[in-house]
């Protein structure tokens, strides 16, 4: 089968606005966290996406807690690493970055636009919590430029069209190494819900030779999941975006999320990509 037809899997062990009051398989910790990742890629992920928590389930980017987690799930399987250069509410962007300049991922989240990130009820339209996320266009030089030094390929966090515009502006000061890599981001409060036009426009901006992801958060999880499969693109589960793994019942593990992921790509007849594969269809270099 032609590697058009793989599908790479991601899994996102941990955000930093899930806890284990609202799911106890949220992990905190390394061991913990090292376990999920190692699980996830026994189901078919490959790629961890890792927001390091505290022992208290605060994030960090404290090389002491990312460190070991790094180091632990490299010893246990070959599982891609994609690490988050959000990290957090209240980090500067010199900690943000320091994920990248310590431990050199194959992957870092490069989030694109600053913007009202927001938990929300939809039905009732009321703001639970926000804060202002800060990516100006000089952080999203820099940390461009950070990665290209680390080996890292950015993961181009897109949460609304604006934010794809965004990013070509960027590459035309040649900030990045083609072909790029983008991540749809659907349903956080401040972005863009999933809907049909709202993923086409999405598709309509991006690069021809661009690879592309998506992930959705909550309900919109799994929706965009199904949605991406069947136009070619690759996908995101995991316990940061959804705690569910049918309605409201919780899965027992970042492991449930990927096993129902693989389902969703054979149903469309495609393929769950190897690690060896996904280095090859998002263009990263091998590690020593």
């Amino acid at each position: 089968m032609s590697l058009k037809r793989k599908c790479v899997i991601t899994c996102a062990l941990a955000g930093a606005g899930t806890f284990k009051e609202q799911n106890p398989a949220v992990p905190y910790g390394v061991d913990e966290c090292i376990e999920e990742a190692v699980r996830a890629y026994e189901a078919g992920a490959a790629v961890v996406h890792i927001h390091a928590r505290t022992p208290e389930g605060m994030g960090t980017e404290d090389p002491e807690i990312l460190g070991p987690i790094v180091e632990g799930i490299r010893s246990r399987c070959p599982v891609l690493i994609n690490l988050s250069t959000a990290v957090g509410a209240g980090k500067t962007p010199e900690q943000r970055i320091s994920v990248v300049e310590n431990f050199k991922p194959d992957l870092a989240s490069l989030n694109t636009g600053t913007m009202n990130f927001a938990l929300a009820d939809r039905k009732s339209g009321a703001v639970l919590v926000e804060i202002t996320f800060e990516n100006t266009f000089e952080m999203l030089k820099n940390f461009a430029l950070k990665m290209r030094e680390a080996g890292t390929k950015p993961e181009l966090e897109v949460y609304t069209p604006a934010h794809v515009d965004n990013v070509l502006l960027a590459r035309k000061q040649g900030v990045f190494d083609e072909p790029l890599h983008f991540q749809y981001v659907f349903g956080v409060a401040g972005g863009s819900t999933l809907t049909p036009m709202s993923f086409a426009h999405f598709r309509s901006l991006t690069p021809k030779d661009a690879s592309w992801s998506v992930c959705g958060v909550g309900i919109d999880s799994f929706r965009s999941n199904f949605m991406a499969v069947v136009n070619g693109g690759h996908i995101r589960v995991g316990l940061e975006d959804n705690i569910y793994v049918s309605g409201k019942t919780l899965a027992k593990g970042n492991h449930e999320l990927v096993q129902k992921a693989c389902e969703i790509v054979r149903l469309a007849d495609r393929e769950v990509a190897t690690v060896d594969e996904a280095r090859t269809l998002f263009n990263l270099p091998e590690r020593g």
